[in-house]
């Protein structure tokens, strides 16, 4: 299993922090009847967001298994291939 060091997970958390805000901020775009281009525009913000922070924490994965002293079992390696993979 594939631990997540906390201190690789600050940027991360503050990352989805800031696209919950940004969905917040959809949400009231659909609300107020706000133009399209602008709703849409704040939603590619919220998935380019979302998808950086999927990225940050595979990241961080592969490195924490690149660097374990017991190198990195076959069952991680397909775990961090298909959670990369769910990205793409």
């Amino acid at each position: 299993m594939v631990t997540l060091p906390s201190d690789d997970m600050t940027p991360v958390l503050n990352r989805l922090r800031r696209a919950q805000g940004q969905l917040g901020g959809v949400i009231r775009l659909i609300e107020d009847g706000r133009d399209c281009r602008d709703v849409v525009t704040q939603l590619a913000a919220v998935n380019r967001a979302l998808d950086r922070a999927g990225f940050a924490i595979v990241s961080s994965g592969m490195r924490e298994c690149l660097t374990s002293p017991d190198g990195i079992s076959a069952e991680d390696q397909a775990t961090m291939e298909k959670l990369f993979l769910t990205l793409s």
